[in-house]
Order: C-alpha cells, then sequence, then structure tokens
C-alpha cells in the first residue's frame, strides 16, 4: 500500500511514476482515510519498488504527488 505525502486523492487507474518520472505502475484502489486525514490506497508496482518507505509519485490531475510506500494496516491500533 501507500500513504500520500502531498494533499492528494488517489483514485483508481491512476498512474504510479518513479523520482525519475518512469510510470512503474497503477493505482487499483484509494480514498481519503478519515483517521489520518490523508490519502491511502493500494496499486500494482514493477519489481524493485516494493520496499517499506520507497518514494513513489501518483499522476492526479496533471501533477506527480509525494506517496511512500508503507505496509497495511495504515493506520497504528491502540
Amino acid at each position: 500500500g501507500f500513504i500520500m505525502i502531498d494533499r492528494g486523492i488517489p483514485r483508481q487507474h491512476y498512474p504510479i511514476f518513479d523520482a525519475q518520472g518512469v510510470e512503474i505502475g497503477e493505482v487499483t484502489s484509494g480514498t481519503m482515510s478519515p483517521m489520518s486525514k490523508q490519502g491511502i490506497g493500494m496499486g500494482y508496482l514493477k519489481k524493485g519498488f516494493w520496499k517499506e518507505g520507497t518514494e513513489i509519485y501518483i499522476g492526479i490531475r496533471d501533477k506527480k504527488l509525494k506517496a511512500k510506500v508503507v505496509k497495511p494496516p495504515f493506520h497504528l491500533a491502540k
């Protein structure tokens, strides 16, 4: 999964890019987390970009917004 660092809501079929702007995957699902108040999502990534903490970019409305690969669940249990 991934969490958005920049403000934005990822949606199905949005492209995922690496830091050089090369397309490396696609969002399969995404939404705004009511708990963390940030965009979260799942997607397919090319091998080599799966490592937790990897910086990725989601293509949203002709912009590339920064996100980070994380391990689900997206929140901390209390």
